[in-house]
């Protein structure tokens, strides 16, 4: 049997919801990955050129600092792995979580959550920071709050 962890960074809370569903269903650990200096309304302004969600979307090399590093990777089979779409893409928080474990020999399956947007450049911009034998996954986007049979058909459907 698997040993399955959820691991998601949610900066309003929309992701959180839909990684718990998922880690009920898939009877997973929960872990949420925070960055060192949490998000302000003011960061997440998309609109703003200057916010700071702005300003590391533009740098491909942003690296945010999580609050620490004691996500039970060692310990699990298959990642779920959770964010919100950016920018057409996962958060650069995403890339540090990556390149901050050995993902070797575990399958890593993504998750996202969106207003509109698809997964776009989310795998091919994460393949670089899964830099291990690990495989990586691109899953489900959603839109919007579903309700747990949405993520159990999904979970199911992935075997």
């Amino acid at each position: 049997m698997s040993k399955v962890l959820v691991a998601y960074f949610s900066a309003s809370g929309v992701t959180a919801d839909a990684a718990k569903k998922i880690a009920e269903i898939a009877g997973a650990e929960l872990y949420e990955i925070r960055p060192e200096v949490p998000y302000t309304q003011a960061d997440l302004n998309w609109q703003d050129q200057n916010s700071r969600s702005s300003i590391e979307m533009k740098d491909k090399s942003s690296r945010p600092k999580m609050a620490d590093k004691n996500a039970p990777v060692a310990d699990c089979d298959v990642l779920f792995l959770g964010f919100p779409i950016w920018w057409y893409t996962a958060p650069t928080i995403i890339n540090t979580f990556l390149e901050s474990y050995d993902f070797s020999g575990k399958r890593i399956i993504l998750f996202a959550t969106s207003g509109s947007s698809g997964f776009e450049n989310a795998l091919s911009d994460l393949k670089a920071s899964a830099n291990s034998e690990g495989a990586l996954e691109e899953g489900i986007v959603v839109h919007g709050i579903q309700n747990s049979g949405t993520w159990k058909k999904w979970i199911m459907s992935l075997g």
